[in-house]
């Protein structure tokens, strides 16, 4: 009797983990992917991503976010008009040469099955230029790099467009070459270009291959001339001051430098419903620490998160349109500006 009873046991609880697991396969294909396009592995965009995706596949039902690593963020924003993604790696920079149809975007839209919008700003990025330390005092502003050979940064990236448009701003005329972000910094120390694209995110961290060329070489910031700083704001191109040590060199040369920001954000499309998509803006503010303890880039929006959504909003208002869930997070925070309502996304 005692051992019937055991295996009548046995045979209910096999059942019950046979049922359990069957639950929870089911539950896992009724899960939406997202595929997230963000860019290359070593990029700020990929690191912040995947720190991200981490808490929402732990924390969002009914969704897996899947990390997708393109050649440059333009890419991302491309694969997500014609399909390809359902999220994406978008700056204002980029959404400003869409909705001019100029530049990287120049002929696009007749390719694309639907228009990116703005869904969530995550953080600030500074574009400078870096120099090999051995020239400093030799070259004292941007435009001493005019006719010098200058990696401004991989073709598709934004962070090249925000410089370049600098560049053309101030009649710089530099010669591009184009290396393999791992080598730039050993490229820099054999002497086979002057300078090269640098930054930051959120004025507090540099990307991964940019620690690794700051092991391979010794380069220093260079910040325009006080007459170049002028130009600049006349051509309306913001500068920022940063503290050198956010790059974490050895050697700074100098406490600050002069740099250009522009707004970058971790976006989903109109695949995610404004319910969902409101729903992941207040998962990330109830999980912000360990978000931002993760990485450094979320610093911003630990500290004001519904401010950073509207310095985002602001800068991109009239080139793509809001996401619905966006909207009424920022409404529910008091950070929406009504005027802004013909451009929310339907």
């Amino acid at each position: 009797m005692t051992l019937g009873k055991s295996i009548t046991c046995l045979l209910i609880a096999a059942g019950m983990l046979a049922s359990g697991v069957a639950q929870e396969v089911r539950a896992q294909a009724n899960e939406k992917e997202i595929r997230w396009g963000t860019s290359r592995v070593g990029s700020s965009g990929h690191r912040t991503l995947t720190n991200l995706a981490q808490t929402l596949n732990k924390e969002v039902q009914g969704y897996e976010f899947t990390v997708q690593p393109t050649p440059g963020a333009i890419v991302s924003v491309k694969g997500y008009a014609i399909g390809d993604f359902e999220g994406y790696y978008g700056s204002d920079i980029a959404f400003y040469e869409f909705a001019n149809n100029i530049r990287r975007f120049e002929g696009f839209k007749d390719q694309m099955k639907r228009e990116p919008v703005q869904s969530f700003w995550t953080f600030t990025l500074e574009m400078g230029v870096g120099i090999h330390s051995d020239n400093v005092g030799k070259i004292n502003s941007w435009g001493d790099l005019d006719g010098e050979r200058v990696f401004t940064g991989p073709r598709p990236w934004d962070t090249r467009a925000a410089l370049e448009r600098a560049f053309e701003a101030l009649g710089i005329e530099h010669d591009y070459l184009e290396v393999d972000i791992k080598t730039a910094g050993s490229l820099l120390e054999q002497g086979r270009f002057t300078g090269f694209g640098v930054y930051v995110n959120a004025e507090t961290t540099p990307p991964p291959w940019l620690n690794e060329a700051s092991l391979q070489t010794d380069w220093a910031l260079l910040s325009p001339s006080a007459s170049e700083l002028e130009r600049l704001e006349s051509a309306g191109i913001a500068m920022v001051s940063v503290e050198t040590s956010a790059f974490d060199k050895k050697k700074d040369y100098a406490k600050s430098a002069m740099m250009l920001p522009f707004f970058y954000g971790l976006h989903l499309g109109m695949d995610v419903p404004e319910e969902d998509m409101y729903g992941i803006l207040r998962t990330v503010e109830a999980n912000i620490d360990d978000i931002a303890a993760s990485d450094k880039a979320f610093r911003q929006i630990k500290e004001d998160m519904p401010r950073m959504q509207r310095r985002g909003v602001e800068a991109s208002i009239d080139l793509v349109k809001v996401h619905p869930g966006l909207a009424r997070y920022m409404r529910e925070k008091g950070v929406w500006d009504a005027k802004w309502d013909s451009r929310i996304a339907r």
